[in-house]
C-alpha cells in the first residue's frame, strides 16, 4: 500500500451523485452545484448536507429553512460544472446558464425542469451548522420526470474528475 494524502480523502467517499440545490431569498433564486450529502432516514426521508459558510446558498438556506435538491443526469454534466464554477453573488444563473427553474409547490425555491428527480426540502436541524455547516434537511415532496427513463448520474472525485453511474446489478437482500 501507499500513503493516501488525507487531502484527497473525500475522493474515495463521495457519498453520493452531484446534485443541484436551489434556494430563494430575498425574491432571488439561485441554484449551487453539491456532493457532499447523505440519507439519515428513510421515513420521513431526511438528507444531511454541507454548504459552506461561504457559498452564497449558504445565507438563503439558513434565513428560509427552505430547498431544493435537483438530481441531474449525465446529460447536464456541462451546466452541473458551470454552476459550480461561479458564485451567485456575481451571477444570475437561471438567466447565465442553461438550466429552467419552475415553481415547486411547498416551498419557495424553484424545481429544475431539466433534473429528473426533484426534492422539495425544509430543514429541520441545524445543530451542526454552526460547527460543520451541516444541515438536516426533510423531503416534504418529491417529483420524477417520467420521461427520463434509466438516467446516469455524476460522482464528483474531485479536481474537475467525475465517474458515471455504471452497470446496475441487483443481489438477494433481506432488506426491505
Amino acid at each position: 500500500m501507499d500513503d493516501l494524502p488525507l487531502a484527497d480523502v473525500y475522493q474515495w467517499l463521495e457519498p453520493g451523485p452531484v446534485v443541484l440545490l436551489t434556494t430563494r431569498h430575498k425574491g432571488r433564486a439561485n441554484v449551487m452545484t453539491m456532493s457532499w450529502h447523505m440519507m439519515v432516514e428513510f421515513t420521513p426521508p431526511r438528507v444531511a448536507c454541507v454548504v459552506s459558510a461561504g457559498d452564497f446558498s449558504f445565507q438563503a438556506l439558513r434565513a428560509t429553512r427552505t430547498c431544493v435538491i435537483a438530481i441531474p443526469s449525465l446529460r447536464l454534466a456541462p451546466q452541473v460544472v458551470a454552476i459550480g464554477n461561479c458564485s451567485g453573488r456575481d451571477v444570475d444563473k437561471f438567466a447565465t446558464i442553461d438550466v429552467t427553474g419552475v415553481p415547486a409547490q411547498s416551498v419557495a425555491a424553484p424545481l429544475i425542469a431539466e433534473c429528473f428527480v426533484n426534492l422539495e426540502c425544509k430543514v429541520v436541524d441545524t445543530r451542526l451548522v454552526n460547527r460543520y455547516n451541516l444541515f438536516v434537511l426533510e423531503v416534504v415532496k418529491g417529483w420524477r420526470d417520467p420521461k427520463q427513463k434509466n438516467p446516469k448520474t455524476i460522482h464528483h472525485h474531485g479536481y474537475g474528475t467525475f465517474v458515471v453511474d455504471g452497470k446496475t446489478i441487483h443481489l438477494a437482500s433481506k432488506m426491505p
